[in-house]
């Protein structure tokens, strides 16, 4: 959309939003006034997405206050390019950095029971860009999963794959079963030959045949990359398939999401022979200055998930399939309902009859019930904008406290603004009491475990 003032300029971003902070930056008196009006509107989110919703987003997770507290460090000032030890920096100066690195990177060894672990990304699709530099080239063969049935467009035409010149397969995928169809892979993927195949999903909710996927593709020396972006605490606290003992060459995730720890990105692998592809890959190509805050949050946030990792995990996923089961038999048809709904955190719900998953997100967001739109395997890659399902995750409520009994309330509040029509405005106030009755974070040194 353009606006008339400006006829010709294009913008990917929603022009009122833009208009409005520019209007609002021209009505300050001063630039100490611009900043302050930033702090509002953090503000804002704070108190509503921090107090008065429910979020079931699955790509969320609420950090503790040690990780919060480092984010903010004196650390995160100070650049630090390089491998780990004085000679491989650039600047001198960095013995404190370096001992934080290290403690980072052996904490990540440890809790993931690998040989190598990376902490440098600053996103995990940044670790996807990583694997493909690492272990491709351009004009190769990958195969990955496309994105109707959970796939992730980085790993995909659209994204770092097809920028850098990989010619993407699709992995043949059941629809129903929401795994890898085994049948057809074995017949499709040697008249290819794949370089690498890609495990990447964002809509995840059962494990996929990784030993299997990786004796197919041995002959020709196909290497199989498991992007966990999603699955990446479940597999550190042992609730979720461990990728790399079935046979993956490399796992990447993201450090947020399940891990619950700051946003960034983990890459961990075992193979010795592709360590320095990796590594260089790493820097000097894919990170330089790697935020050393967000690296000390890291690794705080990996001291909390090797304490209570185990026991979080499975509460999360619990509470997903609880919250599935209860939506399911409210009259909302959710995906794998004949294999229990789900084996991670997250749930996938199909409203295409009750106005699709734009329209039903957005009447939920009024309820202060907070969800994502999401493809079904029955939509087109072209329904991105307007899907058919909905994507719910329980991370949050969980570190909040929040178990089964909870889900269960949370599915009736949801069920009657979907099924049964009535007005999100009248459900909000159950929605933000219940929030609020759970304001404390768990699964953290502060505040250990939640009661009983």
């Amino acid at each position: 959309m353009n606006r008339p003032d400006r006829p010709n300029r294009f913008e990917v971003h929603d022009t009122d939003a833009l208009a409005a902070a520019r209007d609002l930056i021209a009505a300050c008196a001063d630039a100490r006034e611009m900043g302050q009006k930033v702090q509002e509107a953090v503000a804002r989110n704070a108190a509503w997405r921090g107090e008065e919703c429910i979020n079931l987003l699955a790509p969320e997770a609420p950090t503790s206050p040690s990780v919060r507290a480092l984010l903010a460090a004196e650390i995160g000032t100070r650049a630090a390019e390089g491998h780990i030890g004085k000679v491989n920096r650039w600047f001198a100066g960095t013995r404190h950095i370096d001992e934080v690195e290290a403690l980072c990177v052996e904490l990540l060894k440890k809790h993931f029971r690998c040989a190598y672990a990376d902490h440098r990304l600053c996103a995990s699709m940044i670790g996807n860009a990583v694997v493909y530099t690492a272990l491709s080239a351009p004009g190769d063969v990958i195969m990955s999963v496309a994105q109707p049935v959970g796939g992730h467009s980085s790993n995909r035409i659209d994204g770092p794959a097809g920028a850098m010149g990989r010619k993407v397969v699709d992995i043949p995928f059941d629809a129903q079963e929401l795994v890898v169809d085994l049948d057809l892979f074995r017949k499709l993927a040697p008249l290819v030959q794949p370089k690498l195949v890609a495990l990447g999903l964002s809509m995840t909710l059962f494990p996929q045949p990784v030993s299997e996927m990786k004796e197919i593709v041995r002959p020709w020396g196909g290497r199989l990359f498991f992007d966990a972006a999603h699955q990446l605490g479940l597999i550190g606290g042992g609730q979720f398939q461990d990728p790399l003992s079935e046979g993956a060459d490399i796992v990447t995730g993201s450090a947020g999401k399940t891990f619950s720890g700051p946003q960034s990105g983990i890459i961990v692998w075992d193979d010795p022979e592709i360590t320095a592809p990796v590594t260089n890959a790493v820097f000097p190509i894919w990170a330089a200055t790697h935020q050393v805050n967000r690296v000390a949050a890291l690794a705080m946030a990996t001291a909390e998930a090797i304490a209570f990792g185990e026991k979080l995990q499975a509460q999360i996923v619990a509470n997903a399939k609880a919250l599935a089961r209860h939506l399911h038999e409210r009259g909302i048809p959710m995906l794998g309902a004949h294999k229990g709904f789900t084996a991670t955190h997250q749930a996938i719900a199909d409203v295409s009859g009750f106005g699709r998953g734009l329209q039903v997100a957005q009447t939920l967001e009024r309820a202060h019930i907070i969800v994502n739109k999401n493809l079904l395997p029955s939509d087109r890659k072209e329904d991105w904008d307007y899907p058919g399902g909905l994507r719910i995750g329980t991370i949050e409520v969980t570190r909040f406290g929040m178990k089964e009994a909870e889900m269960a309330k949370i599915a009736e509040m949801i069920a009657r603004i979907v099924v049964e029509g009535e007005e999100p405005e009248r459900v909000r106030a159950e929605a933000v009491s219940l929030r609020r009755s759970f304001s404390t974070l768990y699964y953290c040194f502060e505040n250990g475990m939640p009661p009983a």
